[in-house]
């Protein structure tokens, strides 16, 4: 990744910017909440067609966002995991499970929630914090253990 200097990661910064720009672009035009988990369900629901269009749109930039990236010259990180595909399928279906409990995902709770200072978003944060937190230092490890 390029660097400012060895304390500002300039991708990194970037991508906050861009987070940040499409949050309060989306509300000022559609009025929406930026929440992935929630736009995603639009396209995958029953919604009309004008309501589907912005959001199939907003799910492939993020998709294509990293071939763009790629393509003026940044370079993407080495993606490990140490869980096969189906460890993939189950923790996706558990993120997807726990957004559905806590009505968001991190993006809409954490980005705008907290923003907004909704004290519903900085419950969800803090559970979605302590739980990740858990599953690093505890899970993830004794999984690991397991496996060897």
């Amino acid at each position: 990744m390029p660097y400012l200097s060895e304390a500002l990661p300039l991708a990194e910064l970037m991508g906050g910017f861009l987070i940040g720009g499409a949050a309060v672009t989306l509300m000022a035009f559609n009025g929406r909440i930026l929440g992935a988990s929630d736009i995603l369900a639009g396209v995958l629901g029953r919604i009309p067609t004008r309501e589907r269009t912005w959001r199939l749109v907003f799910i492939l930039g993020l998709v294509s966002a990293p071939l763009i990236f790629s393509l003026f010259g940044g370079r993407l990180p080495a993606i490990t995991m140490t869980g096969g595909p189906w460890t993939a399928a189950i923790a996706g279906l558990l993120v997807g499970y726990g957004a559905l409990l806590g009505s968001g995902c991190t993006s809409g709770h954490a980005v705008c929630g907290l923003g907004r200072l909704a004290p519903r978003s900085l419950a969800a944060v803090s559970i979605f914090m302590m739980t990740g937190m858990f599953v690093a230092s505890v899970i993830h490890p004794a999984i690991i253990k397991m496996g060897s």
